[in-house]
């Protein structure tokens, strides 16, 4: 007989829903060499990440839009320009909830 929780079969539950985002978000290449870009602390906007990118300034854009809604970066406005940076806090919670999901007992 298999032992196993079934109660998350059908939906994730909502104290997993933004880790799920995040996940999701950092399934993409692209997306994981954006956010590696970013040097401790540092904030970046649009452009710069395009420079160094592959991607035309209007994907990078569309990428960074992806990372910002699945909590991975924030965003700052200042005048006409947004920079983002990795929200670390954010990252931290979510996979300490992971670590913490893998050692319990298993």
């Amino acid at each position: 007989m298999i032992d196993m929780n079934k109660d998350y079969s059908r939906s994730i539950p909502s104290a997993w829903r933004d880790i799920a985002a995040v996940f999701t978000a950092l399934g993409d290449e692209h997306r994981q060499r954006m956010l590696l870009t970013f040097e401790p602390g540092e904030r970046l906007n649009v452009g710069q990440i395009a420079q160094v990118s592959t991607l035309a300034r209007s994907t990078v854009s569309h990428h960074l839009k992806v990372l910002r809604q699945a909590g991975v970066l924030r965003s700052e406005r200042e005048g006409k320009e947004i920079y983002y940076s990795v929200n670390k806090h954010f990252l931290e919670e979510a996979f300490v909830r992971v670590t913490t999901y893998l050692h319990n007992d298993l």
